[in-house]
């Protein structure tokens, strides 16, 4: 009897570390090779599930969740949206995202992926992050199950793109394409991240901790792009932080425990960014609560 896509998909040998860490030609022509496959089992292996995952509205902070539609019905209200989202630094706020009560059903639901055991890509950007998964349909090896993608969608397309424009003016019309891909710090594993900024607009990161999962360290240091002042930032359970991608940033490194985050990017087509500096231009309120119009590219930063 021939097998199924999900026990093929289960069968194939993956990629070594090393040869993801180094970029072999050969990492990048395994996903491309077998992308269908992957697809077509993510499908089956959701279809197979005795209980359909809780991964909608219920899941955000209530504040953000009621300000959120309310801004969508009437983009008049946002201010009780921009209200939600504390200064860190320039260039950086934090918020409430998840309502920590609730982050245990996106967590099982995750966990359920983990032990499907299809071939996922983990991010290999500045480092091989062992724990973390590529969330976008644009990425080679994508979590592609469908309940997933369309809760990623709604993530992106509801809440990040206009919170983004609502914060950060100068995104507005570098933010059509969406990237996205999770990671996990684990004491003894992967650890840190050196200084750095991101190719995107902005970037929303968000933490996925249960509020009984204790970690120390791990926080995350942002430096004035200005007068290179670091500041840290200790995550909690369901909180956000976003930011303009040029801001420069590093992940210290994790004493015990773990922790568990989504990075999330947006930018313009083919990569583009706004300017260092750019203040970007006036746009009306009904401007920034509506989708861009278009289609997805095929860019991907990494």
């Amino acid at each position: 009897m021939p097998l199924d896509q999900l026990e093929r998909a289960r069968r194939v040998e993956r990629p070594t570390r090393e040869a993801m860490l180094q970029r072999a030609p050969s990492v990048q022509q395994f996903w491309r090779q077998h992308r269908e496959l992957f697809e077509n089992a993510w499908h089956e292996w959701e279809h197979g599930l005795t209980t359909t995952p809780s991964l909608d509205a219920s899941l955000y902070d209530a504040d953000l969740g009621r300000g959120v539609e309310q801004a969508w019905q009437d983009p008049g209200t946002e201010s009780s949206v921009a209200k939600l989202w504390e200064p860190v630094v320039p260039g950086v706020y934090k918020a409430q995202f998840f309502d920590p009560a609730r982050l245990s059903f996106l967590r099982n639901y995750l966990a359920q992926v983990s032990d499907a055991n299809i071939p996922l890509r983990p991010p290999y950007g500045l480092v091989l992050n062992r724990g973390g998964a590529m969330l976008d349909a644009r990425s080679e090896g994508y979590l592609a199950a469908p309940g997933f993608q369309s809760f990623y969608r709604d993530l992106m397309d509801t809440y990040m793109r206009p919170i983004s424009r609502l914060l950060f003016p100068e995104v507005f019309g570098y933010d059509t394409q969406t990237f996205g891909f999770s990671i996990q710090w684990q004491e003894g594993k992967d650890t840190s991240l050196r200084p750095h900024s991101d190719a995107s607009s902005v970037t929303l990161n968000i933490n996925l901790n249960l509020p009984n999962e204790k970690f120390a360290g791990s926080a995350v240091t942002f430096f004035d792009t200005e007068t290179g002042a670091p500041s840290d930032l200790l995550f909690t359970p369901g909180m956000a932080v976003i930011h303009r991608g040029h801001v420069p940033h590093a992940s210290q490194p994790i004493r015990q425990g773990e922790r568990s985050n989504f990075v999330l990017w947006l930018y313009g087509d083919k990569g583009e960014v706004p300017a260092a500096g750019s203040t970007g231009t006036l746009v009306d309120a009904r401007d920034r609560w509506n989708e861009p119009s278009g289609s997805p590219d095929n860019f991907a930063p990494f």
